[in-house]
């Protein structure tokens, strides 16, 4: 009997965002491109979209209510760059504190050319 009041109530009760697609297409289109796009703070080398841990799930969970709310991706992803901070996104905004992320790769290519260039005028002598 208890099983039956289960899924009667189970039936009843609202999707799960954290694991449920939203009813409109076109609004779960959008929250899964987001949601690609940004970072699990708990394993932090995968997507949210990816990640199987309990944050990750309260993260879809916000992205989703905002979408199926009307906000646009861009205004949920700078909420939550607001609120845990520009780590949280892939492609994280130019500022002072993400310039070494930006300008490393390009030292580190300068570098590499260098050393290269170096190697190779030694072995033409």
């Amino acid at each position: 009997m208890s099983l039956i009041i289960a899924l009667a109530l189970a039936a009843g009760a609202p999707a799960d965002l954290g694991y449920a697609q939203l009813p409109d297409a076109k609004r779960e289109a959008q929250a899964a491109e987001l949601m690609g796009e940004l970072r699990c703070l708990v394993c932090q080398g995968q997507s949210i979209a990816d990640s199987d841990v309990d944050m990750a799930a309260d993260m879809r969970r916000i992205v989703r209510q905002k979408i199926a709310a009307g906000e646009k991706p861009d205004v949920v992803r700078q909420w939550l760059i607001d609120r845990y901070g520009s780590y949280v996104t892939y492609d994280p905004p130019l500022s002072w504190s993400t310039a070494p992320l930006w300008l490393a790769p390009l030292l580190l290519l300068g570098a590499g050319a260098w050393l290269a260039r170096g190697t190779l005028r030694r072995r033409r002598r």
